[in-house]
């Protein structure tokens, strides 16, 4: 996903109203879904334009973990239900209910662990609107220049349950997910894994689709009148695999230009990070009508072709980074977002290291420190719903992307490339050495991350994420002077150990303080310059930033009350022309 304060767009308010358990995703786990796993969903969705509407059949094949007296499934409840099935037979009316959207089914008889049952449920309605998407949930409905319907979900921030019956976790994922998506002809829908073919009849086109263990808000739905770029990767492992790109009519040349950046952003994550994970399915990305969204294998991109000075589009880069960071690698819960978004986010500055060298990645991670607001711990340490991550209200909020980024880029200066990015290897792939074919899609958590850190250095850092990840503040150096030495000493919150080493340029001679017990001092009498951190690698205080982003945030303030206030008396004008015209004789 993106940073919430990127950019903006504006919809329709959403209709119907669906209520906070819905609107809601993570959180605790309900008992009975501890106790559930998705081993296979077959969903058909027939999608109607001009109403709207959608109307849903899928059958669900769920094993129990532990003995089950109850399915529970998450179900926006204005999509109500008109069928329920379980092994083909129907259920009565009063063995289920939906009254907040938490579809509750009280079964027959109680199965045990390891048995499997097949629940049918048929579903319809006007699913909910995106006010913001991709920053919240639900659908997006748009027409083209020509009057054609666009359509998309994006449903990260709100979950699964908008359009689907689902498990609304992180951990929640199906094993394998068969789309059959219904669409006006001659549209096109593009979705999740692998192209299974197309039927049309009776003025309906529909398209099959088959992924396996997608995330559970990954899975999506993509409508529009597409035009598909298609080639073959060949990638570093010696295989091959396909690369598509779905985009509007008429920006062929725009279209072309972007396709042509798949396979050296390809070549670049599998040389930094490992394989491509869904290599059997395809490497896809789709031209939306919102920002973005890390759907897996069908990417969103609504960056409009934009140009920067970097090179590349950051925004395909990005959701790239989230197919080993999100869909490879899934947190176990919304607590450990970082993982998805700081990994992510730091993958922005690496590629521009990878292609133009020091300054851009150095420029880009200054960029990203400028907007950390350091008020929040990125990590809680306990379980947590997606809003409480994402709100700055209550929630670290950005700075699972910047800040995650931005320690990320301290603990590569720390312990060295080698060592860094087998770690991250380790976290992603679930071991160091990945190739394609020995690995599945996992879970981890933030403590995975930090133990595979310790097992690859031999060293406890444990010291380094207490303090970047489990603090709000970061850690301020403290400089004074005792004769003719500079004194340093780290403060940080709680007085925690913070070991970390740190340079310091006197004259032309650089000299690494190991920082034992926080504290260090080096001999620098008159020589100049004497410059702390001269290569930027730690991540901590620093009074002119903090300076910038007060200023800012009263300048964009004093913007804001102009404009409401220019608003006002607009409005007030048109007001008083009204009343004029109305009075005269």
């Amino acid at each position: 996903m993106l940073g919430s304060d990127l950019a903006t767009a504006e919809v329709r308010h959403a209709s119907p109203k669906t209520t906070a358990l819905t609107l809601g995703t993570g959180g605790e786990v309900p008992a009975e879904q501890r106790d559930m796993s998705l081993e296979h969903v077959d969903l058909s969705l027939r999608v109607i334009p001009a109403r709207k509407a959608i109307e849903g059949d899928a059958t669900l094949t769920i094993k129990a973990r532990g003995p089950l007296s109850r399915l529970v499934l998450d179900l926006d409840r204005n999509l109500p239900v008109s069928l329920l099935a379980l092994d083909g037979k129907p259920l009565a009316a009063g063995a289920w209910s939906n009254p907040e959207g938490r579809l509750t089914i009280t079964l027959p008889a109680p199965l045990a662990k390891d048995e499997t049952v097949k629940l049918r449920i048929r579903y319809a309605g006007v699913p909910h609107e995106a006010k913001r998407a991709p920053w919240d949930g639900g659908f997006v409905w748009k027409t083209t220049k020509s009057g054609e319907p666009w359509i998309a979900t994006a449903v990260q921030g709100d979950g699964c349950d908008l359009f689907w019956p689902c498990i609304d976790q992180p951990m929640g994922e199906p094993r394998l997910v068969d789309l059959h998506i219904s669409v006006p002809a001659p549209l096109v829908a593009p979705a999740n894994g692998q192209f299974l073919g197309m039927t049309e009849q009776d003025g309906w086109r529909t398209y099959n689709w088959r992924a396996r263990s997608p995330n559970t808000y990954a899975i999506a739905l993509n409508i529009g009148p597409y035009v598909e770029l298609a080639d073959s990767y060949r990638s570093r492992f010696g295989d091959s695999f396909p690369i598509r790109y779905w985009h509007l009519k008429g920006r062929e040349v725009e279209a072309k230009a972007l396709f042509a950046e798949f396979a050296p952003m390809l070549d670049f994550y599998e040389a930094m990070i490992g394989p491509y994970p869904f290599r059997d399915e395809k490497m896809g990305v789709v031209e939306t009508p919102h920002l973005g969204m890390e759907h897996q294998t069908i990417n969103a991109y609504g960056n409009g072709y934009a140009k920067d000075v970097y090179g590349y589009d950051w925004l395909l880069q990005h959701e790239l980074a989230h197919e080993w960071f999100g869909n490879q690698l899934t947190n176990a819960d919304w607590d450990d977002m970082w993982l998805h978004e700081g990994l992510g986010t730091y993958m922005q500055p690496l590629y521009s290291q990878w292609l133009h060298g020091d300054m851009e990645y150095m420029a880009r991670l200054n960029t990203q420190r400028a907007a950390i607001r350091n008020q929040f711990p990125i990590v809680a340490g306990k379980v947590m719903a997606e809003d409480q991550v994402y709100d700055a209200k209550v929630g670290p909020g950005n700075d699972i992307y910047y800040k995650g980024a931005n320690a990320l880029h301290t603990l590569r200066s720390l312990i060295g490339d080698e060592a860094f990015f087998k770690a991250v290897r380790i976290i992603v792939y679930g071991r160091a050495d990945p190739r394609p074919g020995n690995f599945a899609p996992r879970y981890a958590t933030t403590r995975d991350f930090i133990n595979a850190v310790n097992d690859v250095t031999g060293q406890d850092y444990g010291w380094f994420f207490n303090v970047y990840l489990y603090e709000a503040a970061a850690p301020e150096l403290v400089q004074s002077h005792e004769g003719e030495d500079l004194v340093l000493s780290w403060k940080v919150p709680g007085n925690k150990p913070f070991p970390m080493p740190i340079e310091v340029k006197v004259g032309s001679q650089v000299v690494t303080l190991p920082m034992t017990g926080g504290t260090g001092r080096v001999p620098v009498g008159t020589v100049t310059p004497v410059i702390v951190d001269p290569a930027s690698k730690i991540l901590r205080r620093q009074p002119h930033v903090e300076a910038y982003q007060a200023w800012k945030k009263s300048k964009d303030e004093a913007a804001k009350a102009e404009a409401e206030a220019q608003k006002k008396a607009a409005a007030k004008t048109a007001k008083a022309k009204r009343r004029a015209k109305t009075a005269k004789p």
